[in-house]
């Protein structure tokens, strides 16, 4: 047996035994795609197993995540860091090698995959990144970004419709360095794909403007060379190989067959596998032949870096200004700190959240030279447009500006390939109500710990005319309670600049900025205060025992401000809460949060054009909360907000309750 199949059949046996050993887990994949992989590992993916981090390296993303196992016998075979111990402890609690791919948990793990499509996008978005930074930073001798992204998908991933999103617009912007290899197998878990697929895969990417190259035989490692090297010389679009391989390919029981899919072979089929491909070795075995052939390829690989990093230190000699952008790009994960830059705060008249936080990316664009994003078609309503950068297209690689077309879905996940990728800042933009389509994308990204910034336009009923599927109700809710995602809905201007600065410098994870469409008042107090979640914004006379407390968000800020003046003339002394973000909030210090909501005052209302879901945690069991039980309605706005309760007199109706009945 020579080298290629011995290394080709470590990766299938390592992928069936640990699966086997975990009772759980996809033997389908690794044991249909390995010879496919391995080709592409060992003879065309440049990387470097000591040094996951270099910059010019290929990017890996296997789509199909469920096939993790595959990539965790990659890794090892080609001398990263995931030992045979680590494939031992596949999918148990804290290991390295979890059932699906994580970002940031294992060795060489480019980003998180498992909802099927999400990976595909996410190598868009690298692609994308690699493109515009070759423009940024390449010189006629120094092509210092120059790598390729290749993508894993399956049956399953193309089936999603954000696979279809992504590939159109990775069609329209002519990524010729971005490669998919389509693991195209018929088989899904219900059974042959005829069921539910019948499409024409090869048509479908041709209309899209791909490439399409077709390998009969996923085992033929010279046809896969060949297909490979075939895609990387187009140059203007991106390409998918349609390779037909056998799912559990090996198993005489399984292979070609749904039960290959989801389950693990079962110790019969598995010593079955072994005998047809004449594997006699203990388990867990990686041959001799395949550890010397490690070591080699890890003394090509860093030679591979080396002569980069030659390459880069004369790059740095002549051209030293751009070296410096590099390693801001790259390296600039500080603070920017425009706590005491006056213009970034200053704002002269009352205007819609939108309108102010199109001003600040603006005034962001001017400082951080790296900020790229756009939105779903929607720019002229979100604000999210960047004067004078030019838009990012197939005819003008400069642009920072993005035109995702209205493909929400798969523009969250591409920006979190945009910022994976390394080099850039990223923001996307949509209306609020949109955010569901958005949710699978943006959870991973709150998974990741990205920074990524969500730019979330037309917020409440204030919609208005557009009526209740335009009108966002149980949307915050549902982000607020996504771990590691920051939700900020500023009540004016300066709580907009607030919001920004607590994104650009977030180290958590993702921000969503939940913003209006109509036109809010600026308040005294209001802008830095509101980097602590929630601040007072007008005191009570008895600072130190307010009678009651009334707190709100965004829009509904003006309408509380207004009722404590009222409860005012009838001698009732509330204080007045600005509570833009729950998250940043509860991180405060206890003795601050009670500072702000002290435990002793238990008349609490709490005001939010949204569902009320969330609030009580800060109301208590005594407090109300005015929010909407229902959905919206079109008409004007103001007839909205009146009909739905959101006024005054019902502000001051219920803080009177309250306090009646303690």
């Amino acid at each position: 047996m020579n080298i290629d199949n011995l290394a080709i059949n470590t990766i299938r046996i390592l992928s069936a035994e640990a699966i086997e050993k975990a009772k759980s887990g996809h033997p389908g994949l690794p044991l249909g795609c390995a010879s496919m992989a391995y080709t592409l590992w060992s003879r065309y993916l440049k990387h470097n197993p000591e040094n996951v981090e270099w910059k010019n390296r290929d990017r890996f993303v296997l789509s199909a995540g469920h096939g993790s196992m595959l990539l965790y016998s990659l890794l090892n075979v080609f001398g990263y860091d995931v030992s045979i111990d680590d494939i031992k402890n596949f999918r148990q609690f804290g290991s390295k090698t979890p059932g699906h791919p994580e970002y940031g948990h294992t060795h060489g793990i480019e980003t998180t995959t498992g909802p099927l499509g999400q990976g595909i996008c996410n190598a868009v978005g690298m692609a994308i990144a690699e493109t515009y930074l070759a423009e940024k930073f390449n010189r006629e001798k120094y092509k210092v970004v120059d790598h390729y992204t290749y993508a894993v998908a399956g049956d399953g991933c193309l089936m999603e419709g954000i696979s279809g999103e992504a590939s159109s617009l990775a069609g329209t912007l002519g990524l010729g360095k971005l490669i998919v290899l389509y693991d195209s197998n018929n088989i899904s878990i219900e059974g042959n794909t005829d069921i539910a697929f019948r499409e024409n895969v090869a048509l479908r990417y041709k209309a899209y403007g791909w490439q399409v190259i077709n390998v009969d035989d996923g085992n033929n490692i010279e046809e896969v060379d060949a297909a490979i090297k075939k895609a990387k010389e187009e140059k203007n679009k991106p390409s998918i190989l349609i390779v037909k391989n056998i799912i559990g390919f090996g198993c005489p029981n399984k292979q070609g067959t749904p039960s290959a899919h989801g389950e693990a072979l079962g110790e019969e089929n598995l010593r079955l596998t072994k005998e047809n491909l004449n594997w006699n070795y203990e388990p867990f075995s990686v041959p001799n032949e395949v550890r010397a052939f490690r070591e080699e390829f890890k003394v090509r690989a860093k030679k591979e870096e080396e002569k980069w990093n030659k390459l880069f230190k004369e790059y740095e000699k002549e051209y030293p200004s751009l070296a410096k952008e590099w390693e801001l790009w790259f390296n600039g994960e500080g603070e920017v700190n425009l706590l005491e830059a006056e213009e970034f705060w200053k704002f002269d008249k009352p205007m819609a959240t939108r309108q102010s936080s199109g001003v600040i990316i603006n005034r962001l664009a001017k400082v951080i030279p790296n900020l790229m994003g756009g939105s779903a078609d929607l720019a002229p309503s979100n604000k999210t447009y960047m004067n004078d950068r030019g838009d990012f297209s197939a005819e003008n690689r400069k642009g920072s500006n993005m035109h995702f077309g209205v493909r929400e879905h798969a523009m969250a996940a591409i920006a979190n390939g945009m910022y994976l990728h390394g080099g850039l800042k990223v923001f996307v933009g949509t209306f609020f109500v949109f955010s569901d389509y958005m949710k699978g994308a943006m959870r991973l990204s709150a998974l990741m710990k990205l920074p990524i910034t969500y730019v979330l336009t037309h917020d409440s009923i204030g919609v208005g005319e557009d009526g209740p599927t335009h009108e966002p109700i149980e949307q915050l809710a549902a982000l607020r309670s996504i771990p590691n995602m920051t939700t900020f809905r500023p009540a004016d201007s300066n709580e907009t600049a607030a919001a920004w600065y607590s994104a650009i410098n977030s180290k958590k994870g993702p921000t969503a900025l939940v913003l209006t469409r109509q036109t809010l008042p600026l308040y005294d107090g209001s802008g830095k205060n509101a980097l602590k979640g929630g601040y007072i914004l007008k005191d009570s006379k008895n600072k130190e025992n307010p009678d009651v407390i009334l707190m709100a968000s965004g829009s509904e800020v003006e309408l509380i401000l207004n009722a404590a003046k009222e409860l005012e003339k009838e001698n009732i002394d509330a204080r007045v809460v600005s509570m833009p973000s729950f998250e940043l909030f509860d991180d405060q210090s206890e003795e601050y949060k009670s500072s702000v909501l002290p435990k002793k005052v238990r008349a609490r209302v709490a005001v939010e054009a949204a569902s009320p879901f969330g609030w009580h945690k800060y109301v208590g069991i005594d407090g109300e909360v005015i929010g909407m039980e229902t959905f919206g309605a079109s008409g004007k706005a103001e007839v909205l907000f009146k009909e739905f309760g959101f006024t005054i007199e019902n502000v001051v109706q219920k803080a009177k309750s309250v306090l009646e009945n303690l």
